[in-house]
């Protein structure tokens, strides 16, 4: 039985494809089951299908890699022919080296992100509770996420931020040291500043306010992290209550003025507001940079801290890698290990049949009037004398055939000099 890894992903295929190639979540459950019934020797499987890729990991026989193909044709609106053209295919070692990668976000189209562990990880609860999850793949899950939370906790491949939204907030967090005791204006409503408004929360910012020009939407947002929600026109006499504020918005004008800002730093005391300018055109007049007190950056500003950090991921990419490989080794050794188990256990099972047949001879002796030293005498002789025939024969074949690399082993084993 072989391990495949069988896929398509934001390298081979566009977003276009993705879609159709893409299993819905509610889906997956019954894909599992048809692909075990529809694939013969095909015995275990797993599906992990995100907006970057689809793939298929399974346990079969290497000859059915088309019939998986096949399948996945049936299944999802593509043929197999332009299948062919963008999937990819790797066995045993390449396909843990594979899985390995993607699950510690070194195959991702943002290196290092983290939330593709967690859809790995479940992508096999899912399969462990359809049935389809065997001691291969539950073996190939072990090791690959084992490696996959070192390559994340010994180096530096996902410390860094590389989203706008998470780098603005992660320079907050430099100016301000006690992000706690911060209160934060996030003006604007979208999708970016959701993701800070998330971001500030993990950081456990003191508070939050929300500013959008449709106070609905404001209140929205602020209801998901007990925030204040205020409209556009209020920011001008609110300002000063916040060291932290984070502006994107779709508007063509500045919706923060200097004047404003002035205003706003002589009601604090001369103590610092930190601006983070998401939007483009800009939400901020550039002119309040140049105000004391104040700390002004734009979209640009965080564009160079996000490729810095970037250019430092693929930096700790490089002892991700090995660490890949080492988790890949580790896989293949515990692989071969569990292969033996069957040989281990008809070795005990022999040598267990050995010790019955030997202990039923000693008492039936004892019970004909031998004594018992005598009987435990001829019980350990015999038995020993039984255990150590197969190596006895192997030393002496061994010998005489020339084998030293297995005399060197029998010694190792029975540690003999």
């Amino acid at each position: 039985m072989a391990i495949l890894a069988y896929g398509v992903n934001h390298r081979t295929a566009p977003l276009e494809v993705r879609e159709r190639i893409a299993f819905p979540e509610d889906g997956l459950r019954d894909a599992l089951h048809a692909i075990r019934a529809e694939v013969p020797t095909l015995s275990e499987a797993v599906i992990v299908s995100t907006c970057n890729r689809t793939e298929v990991y399974a346990a079969l026989d290497p000859s059915a890699e088309r019939q998986v193909a096949a399948w996945l044709a049936r299944h999802r609106p593509i043929g197999e022919d332009d299948l062919a053209r963008i999937a990819y295919t790797y066995w045993d070692a390449d396909a843990v080296r594979h899985l390995i990668r993607v699950a510690s976000g070194l195959d991702s189209q943002v290196l290092g992100e983290p939330q593709i562990m967690g859809q790995i990880k479940s992508a096999y609860e899912l399969a462990r509770e359809a049935g389809t999850l065997g001691p291969e793949l539950h073996l190939l899950s072990q090791v690959g996420l084992a490696t996959a939370k070192r390559v994340r906790t010994d180096t530096d491949i996902g410390r860094n931020p590389v989203s706008v939204a998470y780098a603005a907030v992660s320079m907050a967090g430099r100016l301000f040291t006690d992000l706690e005791t911060k209160r934060a204006l996030l003006i604007g409503a979208g999708e970016i500043m959701q993701r800070v408004a998330e971001h500030l929360h993990e950081q456990r910012v003191a508070s939050m306010a929300i500013a959008n020009r449709t106070l609905a939407n404001a209140a929205n947002l602020a209801a998901r992290f007990n925030g204040e929600a205020m409209e556009l026109d209020a920011v001008a006499t609110q300002l000063h209550r916040f060291d932290i504020v984070i502006a994107s918005t779709g508007s063509m004008l500045p919706v923060v003025h200097r004047t404003t800002v002035e205003a706003a730093i002589r009601q604090r005391r001369r103590r610092p507001i930190f601006f983070v300018d998401l939007a483009v055109p800009r939400d901020v007049e550039p002119e309040v940079g140049d105000l004391a007190d104040v700390y002004l950056y734009t979209i640009d500003d965080l564009t160079e801290i996000i490729e810095e950090n970037i250019r430092g991921r693929r930096a700790a990419a490089q002892t991700a890698e090995a660490l890949v490989d080492q988790g890949t080794t580790h896989y293949l050794r515990e692989r071969r290990a569990h292969e033996g188990q069957a040989l281990l256990r008809q070795f005990r099972d022999g040598a267990e049949m050995l010790r019955e047949q030997e202990l039923q001879r000693a008492l039936r002796e004892i019970a004909a009037g031998v004594s018992p030293d005598q009987a435990l005498a001829g019980l350990a002789r015999s038995l020993t004398n039984k255990l150590i025939h197969p190596p006895t024969v192997a030393i002496r074949n061994a010998s005489a055939d020339g084998r030293g690399d297995l005399l060197d082993y029998l010694k190792s084993v029975y540690q003999l000099d």
